[in-house]
């Protein structure tokens, strides 16, 4: 089945079941979807009143690219004589600068393609700034990456997204002598998981007040988890917190 296909709804004996069947049928992992228990279904007593497992499950994956024409090997697969020491130990090294010379912004795309140069990976870099926060009213600045086949780049669940965004901002806070603080965003990835999130949570509000039970999502890093709470934040009918710890903390939406 195409990627392209962001959302489906499976049926099956229980939970579990319908997330492999769904799971089978998107050809993707389990970390690379959002997933929605819709209804928990019943054994019913006796066999009698029993009813299928409904969940929905939302593909994260970046769609796969349109066919091209094949490229040269990447310069790192072809045949070179072996680095020498200075080679190997020298870490990435953008040109120092002093912080009022530059914004965050230049430093930031600068350290990144200073990385996937290194890394032997072609893709565009370019910065924006969003609106103000309608909370803080900061604005924060956001270095996007593009090109083809950066999946790599995402990782599950934008795990590998997360770790280079944390060494880049830990770089170009070096050069800024400051805190850095920008989103690096690759192919849109983290703008779709934002708009997946809030689809989820007015879901799932919806599916309290007609309840009027508590609904507790899957566990989520922190600021997936702000997402769900900012979403419902001024939300008549239910209000949101969050449980559990660690890797395990997750939002809970109740009714109000």
């Amino acid at each position: 089945m195409s990627l392209n296909k962001r959302e489906i709804e499976v049926r099956g004996s229980d939970v579990d079941a319908a997330i492999e069947k769904g799971l089978s049928q998107l050809g993707v992992g389990r970390n690379d979807v959002i997933i929605e228990i819709v209804d928990e279904g019943s054994r019913g007593l006796l066999g009698i009143g029993s009813r299928d497992a409904v969940v929905r499950l939302t593909s994260m994956l970046v769609p796969p690219p349109p066919p091209a024409a094949p490229k040269p090997q990447p310069r790192l697969q072809q045949e070179k004589a072996a680095p020498s020491k200075s080679e190997i130990v020298q870490p990435p090294v953008v040109k120092a600068v002093e912080a009022e010379e530059v914004d965050e912004r230049e430093v930031a795309a600068a350290v990144i393609r200073e990385l996937l140069d290194k890394m032997g990976v072609e893709a565009e870099v370019s910065t924006r700034t969003t609106e103000p926060d309608d909370v803080t009213g900061k604005e924060l600045n956001v270095i996007e990456i593009n090109g083809d086949d950066l999946g790599m780049l995402i990782g599950p669940r934008g795990e590998t997204l997360n770790s280079l965004q944390f060494i880049t901002r830990l770089m170009a806070g070096h050069q800024l002598r400051d805190r850095a603080n920008f989103v690096i965003d690759v192919q849109g990835y983290r703008e779709r998981r934002e708009q997946a999130l809030a689809r989820l949570a007015e879901r799932m509000a919806q599916k309290v007040v007609a309840r009027r039970r508590p609904v507790s999502l899957e566990p989520m890093p922190p600021h997936e988890r702000r997402i769900i709470h900012m979403t419902l934040r001024n939300d008549k009918d239910v209000y949101t917190q969050s449980t559990g710890e660690g890797k395990r903390r997750k939002v809970r939406i109740l009714p109000k």
